[in-house]
């Protein structure tokens, strides 16, 4: 791992407020100087102790568990990185897992807004996959490149548009996206895909006509919670 990709790997972990007793980019400063073997000679020694005591307690021990859960994905075909508190997919993680063939992808639990583009690419044998538990808004086009992928679940995050690029891929049979933002979904194009199975939307701001007719769509299953009327549809208040 050259020095660009171990500190884009740094800046993808996150830190609690309460644990940093000095700014975290002095933290990552220390932690780069160890990698790269270079010591301002101006720096008092104690200080650079500190430093990299600190980034290793709080940085390293997070690039040292993503590093191991990559290894361990070359032989159950499985990668954890699930409560790794991620910011970000460090780019390094592709190139650590290029020789496997994940079939299963488990990234749930962390702080991720974004999914990169080179997911799509560089999991191409994916058949599951697990992005619940994040923030979580859209998902990058190029997921149409996962071509074996079945199940995804996006549960627990913050989308307020149903993401239809996964409609785009013909083998998914189901879809958990429960306890998000979405109000509206194209009930036609659920029922027009080949192959899907089953789509949980439970714990979502379904508009009554929406619900109404995603209660009506035989074809599949879809998992809704039951709708009351809600306090500005009703007109007795």
């Amino acid at each position: 791992m050259n020095s660009s990709s171990y500190q884009d790997f740094l800046s993808c972990i996150y830190i609690a407020a309460k644990e940093l007793n000095s700014q975290r980019e002095d933290i990552i400063e220390g932690l780069m100087m160890v990698y790269s073997g270079e010591t301002p000679a101006n720096m008092p020694r104690l200080e650079m102790i500190t430093r990299t005591a600190q980034g290793v307690k709080l940085l390293g021990a997070g690039v040292v568990k993503v590093v191991h859960r990559c290894k361990d994905a070359q032989d159950p075909q499985l990668l954890d990185l699930s409560l790794c508190s991620l910011l970000k997919v460090p780019d390094a993680v592709f190139y650590l897992v290029r020789a496997s063939k994940v079939l299963t992808c488990n990234i749930s639990g962390n702080l991720l807004t974004k999914i990169s583009p080179k997911f799509g690419t560089c999991f191409k044998h994916l058949t599951t996959l697990n992005l619940s538990t994040n923030r979580l808004s859209t998902l990058p086009s190029e997921l149409v490149h996962c071509t074996k992928l079945q199940s995804i679940d996006i549960s627990i995050n913050s989308f307020v548009v149903f993401p239809t690029i996964l409609l785009v891929i013909e083998s998914v049979t189901e879809i958990r996206a429960k306890n998000n933002f979405i109000a509206d979904v194209d009930d036609q194009a659920l029922e027009q895909h080949a192959n899907l199975e089953l789509v949980n939307l439970e714990e979502n701001p379904l508009d009554g006509v929406t619900h109404a007719r995603l209660s009506r769509v035989e074809r599949l299953t879809i998992v809704l919670t039951d709708r009351g009327v809600q306090e500005w549809e009703d007109l007795s208040i």
